[in-house]
């Protein structure tokens, strides 16, 4: 699809690509730090906005719930990272409901294991990765629902090199955030990786769910085009 025809079709997702990718090049220059919170925010955001306007069905409705919370984490984090925290934490929750509702019917010994393996060590790694070990507990807490909600991502039936791996890149992404506070204090690693591999999370589960969405319910399209 031409850029043209992205704009034109999925105006949301192509504003939505625009803003994450100015926020990355941006964010260490000298501009207000304003635009850069709001361009974080919105990256996701616009995301939700995609979700809400190409499908009426409340599991699209659900979706928008979660990159919304999501948007919000991105601005919360900015100024308290317990208030981002707790954003992504209720992000999750809605996140784990929705995945539920669309448990697959049948899976494989290998992939069951992988979504135990992803449910129990992800919280497990989190809790030895801070510094600060008064504050791990409440890292392992949130890094609960990260695991569980990337485990229940991949048994759904939602695409798996979408939407599973979209979960499993958002893990990636906060653990690079609590390796950070630990670590890889002094590494420049988390600081150029935790954005893209944030984003593209996100990014991978909006389009996959909302895809599969219209496909199961074509009658639930909206008539936007967007």
């Amino acid at each position: 699809m031409s850029r043209h025809a992205l704009y034109e079709k999925r105006p949301f997702l192509l504003a939505s690509i625009a803003c994450a990718a100015a926020y990355f090049y941006l964010r260490d220059a000298d501009i207000p730090e304003m635009l850069a919170i709001a361009l974080k925010g919105a990256s996701v955001g616009l995301l939700a906005i995609y979700a809400f306007v190409r499908h009426s069905g409340r599991d699209a409705r659900l979706l928008a719930w979660v990159l919304g919370l999501g948007a919000l984490g991105d601005i919360g984090i900015e100024y308290d990272l317990q208030i981002g925290a707790l954003l992504f934490f209720a992000a999750h929750i809605f996140a784990i409901t929705l995945y539920l509702r669309h448990r697959r019917d049948e899976a494989s010994p290998s992939q069951k294991a992988l979504a135990a393996c992803i449910l129990i060590l992800t919280p497990i790694i989190a809790f030895f990765l801070p510094e600060d070990r008064a504050g791990a507990p409440q890292v392992a807490l949130y890094a609960l629902a990260l695991g569980a909600m990337a485990a229940c991502a991949w048994m759904s039936d939602f695409p798996r090199y979408r939407v599973g791996a979209g979960a499993a890149l958002f893990v990636i992404s906060d653990l690079l955030i609590f390796a950070e506070m630990g670590p890889l204090a002094t590494s420049n690693i988390p600081h150029v990786f935790i954005w893209p591999t944030y984003y593209l999370g996100q990014f991978l589960i909006a389009i996959g769910i909302v895809q599969t969405l219209r496909k199961r319910d074509p009658e639930l399209k909206l008539v936007s085009n967007r």
